[in-house]
C-alpha cells in the first residue's frame, strides 16, 4: 500500500552535479524514463512533521559532506535501476540519526548511500551492460545542500517520480 512520505535528500555540488544531471537526463531520454534531480537519500520518514524545522536542526553545525564513490551498480529495484554506490560514512549515519530524531520518526529506513542515475524496469543483462558502460570522472562527490521532498512511498513508477515535490531546502553550513 502506498502512502505519502518525506524523503530527505543531499544535493551534490559542482562539478559532479552537472555531470550527474546530464547523465540522468541522457539516460532518461535514451530509455524513455523519468528525469529527476540528482540526490542521495539520507532518510525517508512520515509526512506528519514540519520538514523545514527538521532540516534546520539537521544542518545546524553541518558542513559540506563528501562521499567516496565505490562503483556504478544496478538492481531490479525500480528506484535503484542504475546507481552510484558510495561508502557508508559516519557523517551520513549521524545526519540520518539527526533527521530521524528531529522528525521524531520511527520509520525503518536503512541508510544505504547511493545516487540513482536511472529509474526504469529493464532486463538484468541490459542493466549490467549499462552499469559497466558508465565512467565517472570523479572518485568523490561533495554534497552542498539538503532538501525535503514529499513523495509516494514506495515509489514504483514514472508517475510516482513525476509527483515528487520539494517542500523545504537549505544549504549545508548555513
Amino acid at each position: 500500500m502506498k502512502k505519502t512520505a518525506i524523503a530527505y535528500w543531499l544535493i551534490p555540488a559542482e562539478p559532479a552535479r552537472s555531470f550527474l544531471e546530464r547523465t540522468i537526463s541522457n539516460l532518461a531520454r535514451r530509455y524513455n524514463a523519468p528525469v529527476f534531480e540528482s540526490h542521495m537519500t539520507i532518510h525517508v520518514g512520515s509526512d506528519r512533521v514540519e520538514a523545514e524545522e527538521v532540516i534546520a536542526k539537521a544542518v545546524s553545525g553541518c558542513r559540506l559532506a563528501q562521499a567516496k564513490v565505490l562503483q556504478v551498480c544496478e538492481s531490479d529495484e525500480f528506484i535503484k535501476t542504475l546507481f552510484v554506490q558510495f561508502a557508508l560514512d559516519r557523517k551520513f549515519q549521524q545526519l540520518n540519526e539527526t533527521i530521524r530524531d528531529a522528525a521524531q520518526d520511527s520509520s525503518d529506513y536503512q541508510l544505504n548511500p547511493h545516487l540513482s542515475l536511472l529509474y526504469k524496469k529493464m532486463s538484468t543483462l541490459a542493466r549490467r551492460q549499462l552499469a559497466h558502460s558508465i565512467r565517472l570522472p570523479f572518485s568523490e562527490v561533495t554534497f552542498e545542500s539538503i532538501k525535503a521532498v514529499r513523495c509516494v512511498s514506495p515509489t514504483t513508477d514514472r508517475g510516482d517520480v513525476e509527483a515528487w515535490r520539494v517542500v523545504a531546502a537549505k544549504s549545508l553550513g548555513e
